[in-house]
């Protein structure tokens, strides 16, 4: 296909490229190293970093070659995609995952310094763009994205958050550039800057919104899902690797699609396992990771996406991030088809799994879905205290939610949830008998 030259339009992003790594190479002959850069709070690319760590899939893998190499991975995690693409470009990392923003500067990047990346698998996605979302403080009295006008809003630029607020405030009658002051800030950063009352606002990714909600340090201003446009994550690859180990690779997509399969079979034990080895609370992990969360995991490439991807490429231009990307040549699926053989037709056809209601007992390995908010409220309460956490799906979007940390409007004997305050406003001015109320008052709806 043909290739375009893409040139970066800002210097805060040629990173400096001295971080210390290895790719893979041969040394004596026998033993290859293969340098793997994840993101272990990014929990929505688990399958291509922390649980696959955590299960060992890519070592057994890769111990099955039998082709007389000896076979080592070189585990690095960073908190955001920027870094990886650093790294990768530097021949330092073999093979990384990132959001949709941070791949196409990643192509970018690649493309500009000759180094080219392409897109071999996705991790986690939501079709609807849910795993981004806006959050202020609790005690915050902004109740809608106009309400941003003149505040400090804290992201991380050029990431898939980044895109979500941008996207938002547009469709808002909002100019990003001009009426809000963007803070560029690592999220672990800008969520202390919520805290301390120096932004107004924070846009992240997954699990950063979920986490302060459920710490009780932010409420959602804003779900990502009303964008209605797909975002992912996904796994991308250094060509010359690619080309000098195709075996390698292919190994990995196959532990890929274990640690996927297994996510899929063991919700409730896989977040735990993320959790203890990222210190993030299980009940955090499972709202995005767990049987009807917000992320949806298979490593096949979906038209969906590689269409969202090409819808995002004008935002990072408009923002002077990258140049013109030629998202055909980047997206490259030929690995993931050969690793999964006869079953990626099967991933490539599958649909996210139905929304539910869903509480997680205290003490208890298994979760127990509802077939409507009402039926969940109704068991919470026959069960006061005993609940580890409860979710819901937005009655708009379908994004899960904590149910304490949801917005609630009562219809008649109806009890809907939303994430955003926004939304539930939008569903009571066209239904004439609506009204929000308090969780506490849903709860005492159903006793």
């Amino acid at each position: 296909m043909k290739r375009t030259a893409v040139a970066l339009a800002t210097s805060t992003l040629l990173l400096p490229l001295t971080a210390c790594g290895g790719s893979a190479e041969a040394g004596g002959g026998s033993t290859v190293t293969v340098t793997v850069g994840y993101q272990s709070k990014t929990i929505n690319t688990v399958t291509a970093g922390t649980l696959l760590r955590s299960l060992g899939s890519f070592e057994k893998q890769l111990n099955a070659l039998h082709d007389g190499r000896t076979y080592k991975v070189d585990w690095q995690d960073y908190a955001t995609g920027a870094p990886i693409t650093a790294q990768m470009t530097a021949g330092k990392i073999d093979i990384g995952s990132m959001g949709d923003f941070p791949l196409l500067i990643n192509a970018a990047r690649g493309k500009q310094l000759g180094k080219p990346t392409h897109l071999v698998s996705v991790t986690g996605y939501n079709l609807k763009g849910g795993l981004n979302t806006i959050v202020v403080a609790p005690e915050s009295k902004l109740a809608d994205l106009k309400d941003l006008k003149g505040k400090k809003v804290s992201t991380s630029v050029g990431s898939a958050a980044d895109g979500t607020l941008v996207r938002a405030l547009q469709r808002a009658g909002l100019d990003p550039d001009e009426d809000v002051e963007k803070l560029n800030q690592q999220p672990a950063v800008g969520a202390s800057a919520l805290s301390a009352g120096s932004a107004d606002a924070l846009s992240q990714f997954v699990a950063w919104p979920g986490l302060l909600a459920h710490q009780g340090k932010a409420k959602a201003l804003y779900d990502g899902a009303q964008l209605n446009l797909p975002t992912f994550h996904g796994v991308t690859v250094r060509e010359d690797f690619a080309e000098q180990h195709p075996a390698v690779l292919e190994a990995f997509l196959k532990a890929q699609a274990e640690a996927t399969d297994y996510l899929d079979a063991h919700p409730v034990k896989a977040a735990e396992q993320v959790a203890e080895a990222t210190g993030l609370p299980a009940e955090v992990v499972y709202l995005y990771n767990g049987a009807h969360g917000i992320s949806t995991f298979d490593p096949a490439i979906k038209p969906q996406l590689v269409a969202a991807l090409e819808q995002d490429v004008p935002v990072l231009e408009a923002a002077g991030l990258t140049g013109d990307i030629d998202v055909d040549s980047f997206v490259d699926d030929r690995y993931v088809k050969k690793a999964l053989g006869t079953g990626y037709a099967r991933r490539l056809a599958a649909s996210p799994p139905a929304t539910a209601s869903e509480v997680w007992p205290k003490g208890s390995t298994k979760t127990r879905s509802f077939s409507s908010p009402n039926q969940l409220l109704a068991y919470v309460a026959e069960h006061e205290g005993g609940m580890r956490a409860a979710y819901v799906p937005d009655a708009t979007t379908g994004t899960l939610w904590f149910a304490d940390k949801a917005v609630w409007v009562a219809d008649g004997k109806q009890l809907l949830p939303f994430v955003a305050p926004a939304t539930a406003r939008a569903y009571v001015a066209g239904h004439s008998d609506a009204r929000v109320v308090t969780y506490e008052d849903a709860l005492g709806r159903v006793s």
